[in-house]
């Protein structure tokens, strides 16, 4: 639409979380318990998968608490400490490992698919909500951040399902299980155990601390250099016709030269962390090996109990490091959901009301009309205007008079603050807007096309429309002969939305769409704005048969092509200054004469 619309400041909304490092910057959630309730409810339809994973979790995490066990009877059957059948012993241990693998897949299997039907709830309710949010909605927030929350907070929701609610509930598990096996075989040993074990907890957040704060110098230098490469490439013929390709080359190394020192920085961090936590895990396995075989030679346990303490001292430290891990991950997920569900709680379009009473002749009035996009500054301010039914009216004025918003009024885009807007008889905030916009095509001065065929292009407006009227509507808008000249005609489907054609060429398909919609009012601003001079006679010349007894509104910067407008209305800070037919108008030599006159003098307005 027009430069209202478009001046609307955006919102200092959050952006997409960061997934490239797992110490990147954590996110947080506002309201925690409010959002867990919130994701509670989608947990609440899959009991089946959910009751499946825990199973899993569970069956698996027993299963490997337990198969040390088996290791230390095994032992000492072999050390000749205990009686028993050490081919059955071997055997269960076996059998036990194969159960620990079969249930971590059938974790895998159940955590995804719950992962996935999560997932699609939120991508589908959230994509439902998007399409029925209200213009304004969509003009006071970044597109980017939209996007963010449909890809990024509902990919960080699927993450966690996935792979961190199966490892935060197994890690649970394993270190209560594990804490009492140890106690209960050697207490003595499972106390000198647990001091190489707080030491593990405290040098990870040590350094965890130390790769968060890298990692976010680096994903901030990231941006930076994606940035740059986005300019310099979307920028790339002013660039080469300046000559400037050396200062830009030197722009981007001096970027990614910081990035890479960052990086470094990142990676050897990271890098340190397992050299560490293995130097403190073979220290804990000299000190299990070392105190217990002093508790061995004493009596007071067997050589399989401190074969199992050793499996158990690294079954236990691993989920701890895991937790800390994932606990950053939960928050980001936590955050993210709260992010969806702020663009759930949107208040959607108002889809009731009546419906439009068709009747071929359409008329338009605008009484005392006043409007604002930003409470207290109004754009429009006691605005009267009548449109005659058949009759073709223009809209002109400088940049920011309101013209647009009168239009975004008339869609209901925006709802007015005061006075009240007429089709015929009926009040336009009583017709649904689905039922007026039905009736009313609209072609935009930024032209927007699907990545589908031409020919589902033009019946974008009307899906019925038959191959008969298609063909007619191109023929009108001027643009047959060029869709024939495509490679597959009327099949040719339009790459990017239209990028493998030129920006004139998807200026007559949006026009050629509006003739097919054939609707009761027709709005043209700047519609043809992108196209030849001598193209924009002929659409002219067609537009002339199209809106004959059809109520138009053309709003145009460019006077000539409003000069035969059955009335010319002219907008000045929001309120009506003039209007009457073009030679009227001139003949005043007031504010439409300025501004004609300096169009003719080669002037932009």
């Amino acid at each position: 639409m027009g430069n209202e619309a478009k001046k609307l400041p955006a919102q200092n909304l959050p952006m997409g979380h960061n997934r490239g490092n797992r110490f990147a910057e954590t996110e947080y959630a506002k309201d925690i318990s409010w959002t867990l309730k919130r994701i509670g409810r989608y947990f609440i339809k899959e009991k089946k998968l959910i009751v499946g994973m825990l199973a899993a979790v569970l069956g698996g995490t027993l299963a490997g608490i337990y198969a040390p066990m088996l290791q230390s009877r095994a032992v000492d059957i072999i050390a000749g400490q205990r009686d028993g059948d050490l081919k059955t012993t071997i055997a269960f241990m076996l059998a036990t490992c194969l159960l620990v693998s079969l249930m971590r897949l059938a974790q895998g299997v159940f955590s995804a698919k719950l992962s996935l039907r999560i997932v699609k709830q939120f991508r589908e309710e959230l994509f439902g909500k998007v399409i029925d949010l209200p213009i304004k909605y969509t003009d006071t927030h970044s597109h980017g951040d939209v996007m963010s929350r449909m890809t990024n907070d509902v990919e960080n929701i699927s993450t966690t399902v996935s792979q961190a609610l199966p490892s935060l509930f197994s890690g649970v598990l394993t270190i209560l299980g594990t804490a009492a096996i140890m106690l209960w075989l050697c207490w003595q040993l499972a106390l000198l155990s647990c001091g190489t074990i707080f030491l593990t907890v405290i040098v990870t957040r040590l350094l965890s601390s130390y790769v968060r704060k890298y990692s976010k110098e680096r994903q901030t230098l990231l941006g930076n250099m994606n940035g740059t490469v986005e300019e310099i490439v979307n920028g790339y013929r002013t660039v080469v016709a300046y000559n400037e390709q050396d200062r830009a080359a030197e722009r981007f190394c001096d970027v990614s030269d910081k990035l890479t020192k960052a990086g470094i920085r990142t990676e050897v961090c990271s890098g340190i962390m397992g050299p560490v936590m293995n130097c403190i895990g073979n220290i804990g396995f000299v000190i299990i090996a070392a105190f217990g075989g002093y508790f061995a030679i004493h009596g007071l346990i067997s050589v399989g109990v401190i074969s199992a303490f050793i499996v158990y001292a690294k079954q236990f430290s691993r989920p701890i490091n895991e937790i800390a891990q994932i606990y950053g991950q939960l928050q980001s997920a936590i955050a993210g959901a709260e992010r969806v569900f702020q663009v759930l709680d949107e208040t959607s379009e108002d889809l009731y009301g009546l419906v439009w009473e068709d009747q071929e002749h359409v008329s338009v009035r605008f009484e005392d009309v006043e409007f604002g996009y930003v409470k207290g500054k109004p754009v429009l301010k006691d605005f009267n205007l009548a449109i005659p039914a058949g009759k073709k009216v223009a809209l002109a004025g400088s940049t920011g008079s309101g013209k647009s918003t009168v239009v975004n009024l008339l869609m209901r885009y925006y709802d007015i603050d005061k006075g009240a807007i007429w089709i015929n008889d009926q009040n336009v905030e009583e017709i649904t807007r689905d039922s007026l916009r039905k009736h009313v095509a609209i072609v935009l001065q930024d032209t927007v096309l699907f990545s589908d065929t031409v020919r589902r292009n033009l019946q974008y407006a009307n899906e019925g429309a038959t191959e008969a009227e298609i063909k007619k509507a191109a023929e009108m808008s001027r643009c047959s002969d060029m869709i024939e000249l495509l490679p597959q005609g009327y099949d040719t489907m339009l790459t990017g939305a239209g990028e493998n054609i030129s920006q004139g060429q998807r200026q007559l398909l949006a026009i050629a769409r509006a003739f097919v919609a054939d609707p009761r009012i027709l709005i043209l601003d700047e519609a043809t704005s992108n196209v030849d001079t001598r193209t924009e006679k002929a659409i002219q010349d067609a537009m002339q048969q199209v809106m004959k007894g059809r109520t138009s509104i053309v709003i145009a910067h460019r006077l000539s092509t409003i000069r035969d407008a059955d009335l010319i209305v002219v907008l000045d800070q929001g309120r009506i200054v003039e209007q009457g037919s073009h030679d009227e108008l001139l003949a005043r030599r007031q504010k439409y004469y300025d501004l004609y006159m300096t169009q003719y003098a080669g002037f932009t307005t």
